[in-house]
């Protein structure tokens, strides 16, 4: 079984790049807010939201991207150890969402605590949902997972392995498939963990 979101590319890129940013604190911080500003731009695409991204949302340019993280660093600034909760993220971007006057988007916490297979079953519930999944990763002992240590990213894709979960995961302008056990499998006590997205009627 295998499922992908209908993603949205910027200039063909796959989603938002933090590299982009000019605000040296943001491309070197601004994962918690450059993965709000694509979350946005995805449901707003998905439920015809109009509300939920300031600029023209048929012809998505680096442009008014840039100028969008700059609105949502104020929400998720940078700061010195990160956005490094999930209540941080939620509490940001609820803000943003309650400024835009949004009442259609409730987010819960999924602490990277949980059961590997309690994490499997949110990720296939929420991608077949069409809604992508804000993820954490703080610590990591598996070096292939190097540069998504501290850093936020987006799940927008499962594929059912034989004894594993196959994620595709949005980030940097790209996307790359990796192993959601090895993700899960941290080796750390202190952990990150995922946002739950639910989608309501306004």
């Amino acid at each position: 079984m295998k499922k992908e979101l209908k993603y949205f590319y910027i200039e063909n890129h796959y989603g938002g790049n933090q590299n982009w940013l000019i605000d040296p604190i943001m491309k070197l911080g601004g994962c918690a807010a450059i993965t709000a500003c694509d979350l946005c731009i995805y449901l707003n695409i998905l439920r015809n939201s109009k509300h939920l991204y300031p600029f023209d949302i048929k012809a998505l340019t680096k442009v008014d991207y840039i100028k969008f993280s700059h609105i949502m660093k104020s929400y998720l600034r940078p700061r010195m150890t990160g956005i490094n909760t999930l209540q941080l993220y939620i509490d940001g971007l609820g803000k943003y969402l309650e400024d835009v006057n949004d009442n259609e988007i409730n987010m819960t916490m999924f602490s990277g605590e949980n059961l590997l297979l309690d994490g499997e079953k949110v990720i296939i519930k929420q991608i077949n949902k069409d809604i992508p999944i804000p993820f954490l990763l703080l610590k990591h002992k598996n070096e292939k997972f190097e540069e998504l240590v501290w850093h936020w990213f987006l799940i927008v894709g499962y594929e059912k392995a034989d004894n594993d979960l196959l994620i595709k995961i949005a980030t940097y302008g790209d996307y790359n498939w990796i192993s959601f056990k090895e993700l899960w499998n941290t080796e750390y006590e202190e952990k990150g963990g995922m946002i739950i997205i639910e989608m309501c009627s306004s």
